[in-house]
């Protein structure tokens, strides 16, 4: 053996079982079936895009503000390097496979299906706000 687990597909019962299992979790709770899809690596993955947006405002922050205050671009500064230090810590918290794992659902996804994705959960939070 090299080291690799032999997948083994699962009987058309098992699969029948396991399908009802899953549809009796969404039926009865659906914030944790969705809570429970959330991996270590989708974790880390949205932590990396709110440090690579945080590096970028930092950036634009210190470039607009150097000019007239030495104080608010080093603040800038501060801002992109502690962005740069979350995105690092994040990175190594996904490791190897995850990070691959991460691209690669990326790509399948596409950028604008990730982010139209991310607008519609922010939709549904604030509707279930105003709805309570």
């Amino acid at each position: 053996m090299t080291g690799t687990l032999a997948s083994v597909p699962l009987s058309e019962d098992e699969q029948r079982i396991l399908q009802e299992i899953e549809q009796q979790l969404y039926a009865s709770d659906p914030q944790l079936a969705r809570q429970a899809s959330t991996t270590v690596y989708r974790h880390a993955g949205r932590n990396l895009k709110w440090a690579t947006a945080a590096f970028v405002a930092g950036l634009a922050f210190m470039v607009l503000t150097f000019a007239s205050s030495t104080i608010l671009g080093i603040v800038g500064f501060l801002v992109m390097l502690a962005a740069a230090l979350a995105f690092e810590r994040n990175l190594r918290r996904m490791g190897k496979a995850g990070w691959r794992q991460w691209t690669d659902s990326m790509k399948a996804a596409g950028m604008k299906d990730a982010l139209g994705t991310a607008q519609q959960r922010v939709r549904e939070r604030f509707k279930r706000e105003d709805e309570q």
